[in-house]
């Protein structure tokens, strides 16, 4: 197989796990529009602290977050869009296929709207 092919279905599979988990789907969707604190974060996400923190970092590890701190507070902005781009597409495109119940178009504009 051609070596630049597998290093992309690589990276490709890579953004795929980050989005394996609904946490980070929902983190991703909060912070989008703009950074945010943790505690903001926790607060969308509707999670503990330990949990989003957990995913948070992870993500920053992976390179599709940045983070600043101002003094006790840490801030979370996207710092890869494409991880949003393949989020947003991936779930307006699964939107339509919902089962019997398809997401609505108001939801659907709606999420992720600053990619």
């Amino acid at each position: 197989m051609d070596p630049e092919l597998d290093r992309l279905f690589e990276v490709v599979s890579g953004y795929f796990g980050l989005l394996s988990e609904p946490t980070r789907l929902k983190i991703l969707n909060a912070i989008c529009e703009g950074e945010l604190s943790v505690s903001e974060i926790v607060e969308r996400v509707e999670s503990t602290q330990t949990n989003v923190s957990r995913h948070l970092n992870l993500m920053y590890g992976k390179g599709v977050l940045k983070r600043r701190r101002d003094g006790a507070m840490t801030f979370y902005s996207v710092s890869d869009p494409n991880i949003v781009t393949l989020c947003r597409t991936a779930c307006v495109q699964m939107a339509s296929q919902y089962g019997d119940k398809p997401v609505s178009n108001r939801t659907v504009k709606r999420f992720m709207q600053r990619a």
